[in-house]
């Protein structure tokens, strides 16, 4: 019972942080924090639909491939992770700018705090939502490291998307991605405290 606690502390811990990196430092510059985010811009550009509503599709359908892969214990903890940072950034917003006067600061801090979030969260056996879903199956299923998947999944989408938003943007996206999925691995391999419970992710092959 202390590990159940303390890994949903722990969950907490990260959904917050993954919260505060977006809201602080991210999305003030307009800079995606992922791919998830990329998807509804270009369903929101290809076909008119809202971006809240994209968003929601892309979320909704990664977390249906989430309960039939991962199961229910790990989805409930995604959706208590996403909830989480949803509420976090919501309030944080609007509390006015806490940016810099230094723009790489603003990104280098976002994308750090915002890795740490999400390999707390990956760590506690739960994750992100979003792309977070499909790179921890093909991670899973291949053996590879998912902060490399995640990586090489948003830059083919942020490529995608670069035909929407401008250029420099997608080129700040893909710094911010590759700081932030660097981060993740280490966090994954870190030899988690015998306190924290990290139970598999019970990976089913169809």
């Amino acid at each position: 019972m202390p590990k159940i606690i303390i890994t949903y502390i722990c969950i907490v811990i990260g959904a917050f942080l993954q919260g505060l990196g977006m809201s602080l430092f991210l999305f003030p510059h307009n800079i995606p924090s992922g791919g998830a985010a990329g998807l509804a811009i270009l369903m929101n550009h290809w076909v008119q639909l809202p971006l809240g509503i994209s968003l929601w599709i892309v979320n909704f359908s990664f977390l249906i491939l989430a309960l039939k892969y991962f199961g229910f214990s790990w989805t409930v903890k995604t959706m208590i992770a996403v909830t989480i940072t949803s509420v976090t950034v919501s309030y944080v917003s609007t509390l006015g700018s806490f940016l810099t006067p230094f723009f790489w600061l603003d990104l280098l801090s976002g994308a750090v705090i915002f890795g740490v979030g999400v390999g707390l969260l990956i760590r506690s056996g739960s994750s992100s939502g979003g792309m977070v879903i499909p790179t921890l199956m093909i991670a899973q299923y291949n053996d590879w490291s998912p902060g490399k998947v995640m990586l090489w999944l948003n830059f083919f989408i942020f490529l995608l998307t670069a035909s929407v938003i401008d250029i420099p943007i997608v080129f700040y996206a893909i710094i911010c991605q590759t700081v932030s999925t660097n981060i993740i691995d280490v966090i994954y391999h870190l030899r988690a405290p015998s306190f924290i419970n990290t139970p598999s992710l019970g990976w089913r092959k169809k």
